[in-house]
């Protein structure tokens, strides 16, 4: 698992431009398997984030500081020189990038009536080391399912940070492939942000299953509605619902009888009821299951619990 974590680092590494890749590199194998993300800022040391926080990889001295011209360089390199094609998501401030890595960017917006349709004059970028986890949910899927094999519509609890992304990628990887004892079934995945498919032109980096369809880059609320029109889906999966047009798109879901996965930032059950958004749902019966994350890193325990005075959905 380590030289795994160490394998994924550095080719992380080798999307930065060269001088940096180099410095990079000379990071202890300690360090590289609990790197989370690599930071550029024009003027400032490039940096590492872990579990433990952010730390300067070099000095700061002159010829180690990041420059304008390295951030234009990776963002020409991630792009493949072509940064037009990838206007849509740099104007939203990110790029996924092949390989299955993020880039989130920073600088001087440029608005057009309103409403931001480009970056320029980059100031910063954030390079995610997204990881998969295969099999991380293989004992939790199974529990989501009722005595005669439906599937019960489940979110998914922890604090920020806690690996709900993780999890779910997995979950969708499980039921797009079936088991032994479940049929496969058809996933939609609406990935607003890019980050559960990490989708480059077209073509998600991440393990999703054969049953899966991916709408990348749509808003969540459009985005289900479109999923339910066009592609017949028996659950759809959705990461951080924040907003009440959300929460009526997959009120409207669970109504045609579609399962439902999605996460959201909280401890436990309890605490959803003091979330206004999320009262209407509960109050539904949208959900019947819930995730609740514990612990930390690779030793994280998944706890499947039922929610009370819920019927759960079935499927057709």
């Amino acid at each position: 698992m380590e030289h795994d974590r160490i394998r994924r680092y550095e080719q992380a590494a080798e999307l930065l431009p060269p001088r940096l890749r180099r410095l990079a590199m000379e990071l202890p194998d300690a360090q590289k398997a609990r790197a989370e993300e690599l930071r550029l800022r024009v003027r400032r040391p490039l940096t590492v984030l872990t579990d433990e926080g952010e730390r300067s990889v070099a000095t700061a001295e002159r010829d180690a500081l990041v420059t304008a011209e390295d951030l234009e360089q990776m963002v020409a390199g991630v792009t493949e020189f072509s940064r037009y094609a990838s206007v849509e998501t740099l104007r939203r401030g990110y790029l996924t990038v092949r390989g299955g890595f993020r880039l989130g960017v920073c600088g001087t917006a440029v608005l057009r009536d309103g409403a931001v349709c480009n970056l320029k004059d980059f100031s910063s970028l954030a390079l995610r080391i997204v990881r998969e986890r295969i099999g991380v949910a293989s004992e939790a899927a199974p529990q989501l399912f009722d005595a005669a094999g439906r599937f019960q519509s489940t979110l998914i609890l922890s604090p920020p940070g806690g690996g709900k992304t993780t999890l779910l990628r997995d979950l969708i990887r499980c039921l797009s492939l079936g088991s032994s004892a479940h049929r496969a079934l058809r996933v939609a995945v609406i990935d607003e942000r890019g980050e559960l498919a990490v989708s480059c032109q077209g073509a998600a980096q991440m393990e999703l299953g054969n049953h899966t369809d991916v709408l990348d880059g749509c808003p969540k609320a459009l985005g289900i509605e479109m999923a339910l029109r066009a592609m017949s889906p028996q659950v759809i999966a959705v990461d951080e619902i924040t907003a009440a047009e959300d929460v009526a798109a997959m009120c409207a879901a669970a109504n045609c009888g579609v399962g439902l996965l999605a996460t959201i930032h909280a401890a436990d059950a309890a605490e959803l009821t003091h979330k206004p958004l999320w009262r209407e749902l509960l109050a539904a019966g949208v959900f019947s299951r819930t995730i609740r994350i514990g612990g930390a890193g690779e030793a994280r325990t998944y706890a499947v619990e039922e929610i009370p005075c819920s019927d759960g959905l079935a499927l057709p």
